[in-house]
């Protein structure tokens, strides 16, 4: 934990950084003092003192996206700020020997000297989220650069812009081909016209290629990585999360004995894995202090999604808080029956669908080619009548490498067309499967889904397999005893009124049906000041980043 004192110098430089960004820009704008000019003339030709200028422009953009990488303490971002500190300050004296703003450089430049030993975390991993903030900078960046240099240019071009018609001139500068009639009547109005387009084009190009770059770099971990990952799941692997910590969007960190692995996705502040480390019992424990001090490095908060109720202690030893999120429907194959008043609308379902000629068939891996075009149109339809996307992180989604591997039951309708089905993943060195995606048609009948199940769960009875796990059901059994802790109850409140835009009680109503066993699911996080972060992360991690999607109902 940072101490206060060393708080508020993050805060003072990040500030202090974009603030010397914001007058390099307008230093950049500003024609030099003339007698000051008179004395750099001896030693520096127009051209060099002109480039001078866009240099303060360009490095003015820079440090304003370096400010807030700054405030998290990241190691590349002070060397970088460090050394432009420098160039700017060169470039003021030879633009102009503006020794004012050189001051103010050199004012930061000696806090971050000072302060050398407090930025230690390492960099972010390229994201299309970082990207697109720089995009829109570097677009904002060079619309101000513009507008400030036409507005306060006066008498340098045939007409004095006020703010909106130098705003209106930066943009034609860009979309017109004679600069909307734009007349210089100096030598430095002309270099200022330029420099417009130099800067555009620098700034937007930089921000490309921050939105470029996840995409150039998209694998989030080595094939070696992903190889040995798979050797460890193989051996410890306990639920069905052990199978999706596989999946492509995970990046790995192995123990300090290299005996355990944790599948995490890193999004903003947070990085979240996926369960519990896994690997033998006597080392989660080093994993999971090994993790902690691995996101400290990258000022990322480290939290934990789905943890059992069994690992909790480790993490509570540790100073982790702890958050149930919900409980997982988990029937006993061996208790369960279709016999009683209560099962009466699955046997209905089961006969219903039977006497009209619907019939279930079982796809084990390999899974035929031939199959996946049906379910395709089954998985779209569905996509489209639920008005939502592919989920991901804790969730497979329809993917044929990922779904070659998994079972599927199908069910066939009178005319053999595929009208739904479900994805199981094996749980690793245990005797249960877990469903993964639940899809089916629109124009279904009601039922379907019953008498798919019902289908599934009798299929590995006869296989005396222990388990059917429905998965986690989202805020199920949160804050409903009075000892709970206040924040579940008020997660409690909030599903009510999250449940309009995800059907979490409709969810949780339909497994109910089988009367299954309810076994809590918990998030562990940092502490409360991180948790809206981890929330944050957690949201983007699920939704793939497509955040307006979150709240439509997925997979």
């Amino acid at each position: 934990m940072l101490s206060r004192r060393t708080q508020i110098g993050l805060w003072t430089a990040s500030l202090l950084t974009g603030l010397v960004g914001i007058v390099n820009l307008l230093s950049a704008v500003y024609p030099s003092f003339p007698d000051r000019v008179v004395m750099l003339k001896r030693f520096f030709p127009f051209e060099i003192r002109a480039n001078a200028h866009l240099f303060s422009a360009l490095i003015g953009f820079i440090l304003l996206t370096l400010a807030t990488n700054l405030l998290r303490r990241k190691r590349i971002a002070w060397l970088l700020t460090i050394t432009l500190l420098i160039i700017s300050i060169i470039s003021h004296l030879i633009k102009g020997l503006d020794y004012e703003e050189s001051m103010l450089s050199g004012l930061l430049l000696v806090q971050l000297l000072v302060m050398k030993n407090t930025f230690t975390a390492e960099s972010d991993r390229p994201s299309i989220t970082q990207g697109v903030r720089v995009f829109i900078g570097a677009l904002l960046f060079t619309l101000a650069y513009g507008t400030a240099g036409f507005f306060i240019l006066a008498g340098k071009y045939q007409v004095n812009f006020n703010i909106p018609e130098a705003l209106w001139q930066t943009l034609a500068m860009f979309f017109s081909a004679d600069n909307a009639g734009l007349q210089p009547k100096s030598k430095y109005g002309y270099f200022f016209a330029n420099s417009v387009y130099i800067v555009g084009c620098v700034t937007v190009t930089y921000g490309l290629l921050m939105v470029l770059r996840p995409v150039l770099l998209r694998d989030t971990a080595t094939n070696y990585q992903r190889q040995k990952a798979r050797e460890i799941i193989n051996s410890y692997g306990k639920t069905s999360l052990a199978r999706l910590a596989l999946l492509s969007d995970k990046s790995y960190y192995f123990s300090p004995s290299g005996r355990s692995v944790v599948a995490y996705v890193a999004k903003g502040r947070a990085a979240i894995a996926l369960g519990s480390p896994i690997g033998p019992a006597d080392d989660h424990q080093e994993a999971v202090i090994g993790f902690k001090y691995f996101c400290d490095r990258y000022d990322w908060y480290a939290a934990f999604y789905e943890v059992l109720p069994e690992d909790l202690d480790i993490y509570r030893n540790q100073g982790f808080r702890v958050l149930k999120i919900g409980e997982e429907a988990i029937i006993k194959l061996a208790k369960f029956s279709l016999k009683g008043k209560d099962k009466q609308n699955l046997r209905t379902a089961v006969n219903r669908f039977t006497k009209s000629g619907y019939y279930f068939q079982l796809y084990s891996p390999p899974i035929p080619e031939e199959l996946f075009p049906e379910l395709r149109l089954v998985s779209d339809d569905w996509l489209q009548s639920m008005n939502g996307s592919e989920k991901q992180f804790s969730i497979g989604w329809f993917h044929e490498v990922y779904l070659k591997e998994c079972q599927i039951g199908v069910v066939y309708n009178s005319d053999n067309k595929i009208v739904a089905f479900a994805t199981l993943l094996g749980n690793y060195n245990k005797s249960e499967v877990t469903v993964d995606l639940m899809r089916y048609t629109k124009d279904t009948p009601n039922g379907i889904m019953e008498y798919l199940f019902v289908s599934l769960i009798q299929h590995f009875q006869k296989l005396e397999y222990e388990g059917f796990n429905f998965s986690l059901s989202p805020l199920a059994g949160l804050g409903d005893r009075p000892e709970s802790p206040r924040l579940e109850k008020v997660l409690r409140y909030l599903s009510r009124h999250l449940n309009q835009f995800y059907n979490f009680k409709g969810l949780h109503f339909f497994k109910e049906k089988f009367q299954p066993i309810w076994e809590p699911r918990y998030l562990v996080y940092p502490s409360l000041v991180s948790l809206s972060d981890v929330v944050v992360g957690l949201v983007r991690a699920d939704s793939g980043d497509r955040l307006l999607d979150y709240i439509k109902p997925g997979s």
